[in-house]
């Protein structure tokens, strides 16, 4: 029963780096594709790449998701936790990805795992949830609307006398650039988030031992699945990002991936800290606008975005409990 119940959660945890991929993809490449820098099929294939590529450069976020959040529960309920924690974050991914919400995988993830282990009687690392996840949700969508923001104004001075029909082929260009960086990041930082809780079930199951390294086999399938699911596409979160927010050009979009990308690879090396690259892409996109001119960026949109924000971990957190207490009536 508990090999049974370690392959069950280690597969919907994979799923659920399947849902983050094609809910995420639009963080990457809605821009470029807006902007006509990239195809569809190309800007999801490079992504899928980049995302493949990102998940092996480092592995702090998995470890605070492994580590920092929840005390690693025991046995046959400790399963249970990490099952209902994963049905919770991706029930809502469903849900947000349905409605075309670009809401954070990460965070439902996170909501998700403290709504479980409050259900479960396991132990909430409050410190860690406040530090490594609430003031991050707050503090990465302000600097990314005023560091896109910086950055537009930087690109409008700079090129304040160019050819505005050159600059925007040269920009067009670059962006396959940024959009690359931005799908890196997004592989540096989501699927290691899936890595953390494969991690902390095999720990459960006693295959692991707490503090021992990332398999390589649990790196490879968790980049895999991520990149498939980003191939997959997320069209109806993409429209939002690249479309219903504002209309972007390429100098743009290149200002919006390249402050998301800086503030995703900045997190993740430095703070070790898990951000959502949903929140850092938005933000930038409507930093970026607001250089044009305020009510150019449609707030109305913006303000329902955000909300799903707010809206995010507590809804993934109920899910997750009430999938707990069925797991327990039914198994446990």
């Amino acid at each position: 029963m508990d090999t049974f119940a370690l392959i069950v959660t280690v597969a919907v945890a994979l799923f659920f780096t399947y849902t983050n991929g094609f809910h995420d993809s639009a963080n990457a490449i809605a821009t470029s594709v807006s902007t006509r820098a990239l195809t569809p099929r190309a800007a999801l294939a490079m992504a899928a790449v980049m995302n493949l590529a990102g998940a092996f450069l480092g592995s702090g976020v998995a470890k605070t998701v492994s580590e920092g959040l929840i005390d690693t529960p025991h046995g046959s309920t400790g399963m249970g936790i990490l099952f209902a924690a994963l049905i919770g974050a991706i029930v809502w991914n469903l849900v947000t990805w349905y409605y075309g919400l670009p809401s954070s995988s990460s965070h439902a993830l996170f909501g998700g795992m403290v709504g479980a282990a409050l259900a479960g009687g396991t132990k909430v690392y409050w410190d860690g949830v406040v530090d490594k996840i609430v003031l991050p949700m707050f503090i990465s969508p302000v600097v990314g609307l005023v560091v896109g923001y910086l950055v537009m104004t930087a690109i409008m001075w700079l090129f304040r006398n160019s050819n505005p029909h050159k600059a925007k082929r040269g920009f067009r260009i670059a962006q396959t650039v940024s959009a690359a960086g931005m799908a890196l990041g997004h592989g540096l930082q989501d699927a290691q988030k899936t890595m953390g809780i494969v991690v902390m079930a095999l720990v459960i199951a006693d295959v692991e031992d707490y503090g021992d390294a990332i398999p390589i086999w649990v790196k490879i399938v968790c980049a895999l699945m991520l990149s498939l699911g980003t191939y997959a596409g997320g069209w109806r979160i993409m429209r939002t990002l690249g479309r219903k927010i504002i209309e972007l050009d390429p100098p743009q979009g290149f200002a919006a991936e390249t402050t998301g990308a800086s503030i995703m690879f900045t997190t993740a090396f430095l703070f070790h800290a898990p951000i959502s690259t949903t929140h850092v892409i938005t933000s930038a996109i409507m930093g970026v606008g607001a250089t044009k001119r305020v009510n150019a960026v449609r707030w109305g949109v913006a303000k329902n975005i955000i909300l799903g924000w707010f809206i995010t971990m507590p809804a993934a957190a109920l899910v997750a409990a009430v999938a707990f207490w069925v797991v327990k009536l039914a198994v446990l």
